[in-house]
């Protein structure tokens, strides 16, 4: 089925924002992006899915082994009175030392916080088998890139151009996000915790409630 995800304002990443904009998308490939009235018009019996605010390529968070590995998080609300709210790492992390299974359930946890945040890859390796397999079950692709001790907002510290995955582009994966705010600019300056959708393989993988 072919959607169109129209957005008040399209940044493709690599050439100049589109006003009005859309993309189209057909099963998990990006097949037109442009005016809204121009891609409507040459798809008219498309889906449409009309989001407020900026639509940009899916983000790349560099902490991705640090956050899915190194980082508890805590079961809301299952493990709260035994372990807070707060994700647990270092000394705190090593006493509760948790089992394979524990930590791939912490890590689907993780994915569903990236995703709310536009992510749609993260840095690796990635060592711990169920780990893995949350990440590969979410639809985040894995970078084999170190990244540094970090948090869920690859925007924080960084430019939004910066993080990225890459460029929208037709026939290219259809992997973007969509976030509550007027520009780029405003996106830098209030981050990524803005995120109402991100879709990954043409699937909309997160969608704000």
């Amino acid at each position: 089925m072919l959607t169109i995800h129209a957005a008040d304002l399209v940044l493709p990443g690599d050439r100049e924002p589109v006003p009005g904009g859309a993309v189209l998308v057909d099963g998990d490939r990006i097949a037109m992006i442009g005016a809204y009235e121009d891609v409507a018009a040459e798809h008219p019996s498309a889906r449409v899915r009309r989001w407020p605010g900026v639509l940009t390529p899916g983000l790349v968070n560099r902490h991705g082994a640090a956050l899915l590995e190194r980082t508890y998080f805590p079961d809301d609300p299952f493990e709260v009175d035994e372990l807070g709210t707060e994700p647990l790492t270092g000394a705190a992390l090593a006493a509760l030392g948790p089992s394979e299974s524990r930590r791939g359930n912490s890590a689907r946890r993780c994915t569903q916080k990236l995703l709310a945040h536009g992510v749609v890859a993260v840095t690796g390796p990635l060592t711990t088998p169920a780990v893995r397999t949350a990440v590969q079950r979410a639809g985040l692709e894995v970078l084999m890139s170190e990244g540094g001790e970090g948090g869920l907002d690859p925007l924080a510290g960084t430019g939004p151009s910066e993080a990225f995955r890459g460029p929208l582009a037709v026939g290219g994966p259809a992997r973007f996000a969509v976030f509550a705010v007027p520009d780029e600019d405003a996106l830098a300056a209030q981050g990524a915790g803005t995120c109402i959708a991100t879709v990954i393989g043409g699937r909309l993988v997160h969608r704000r409630r």
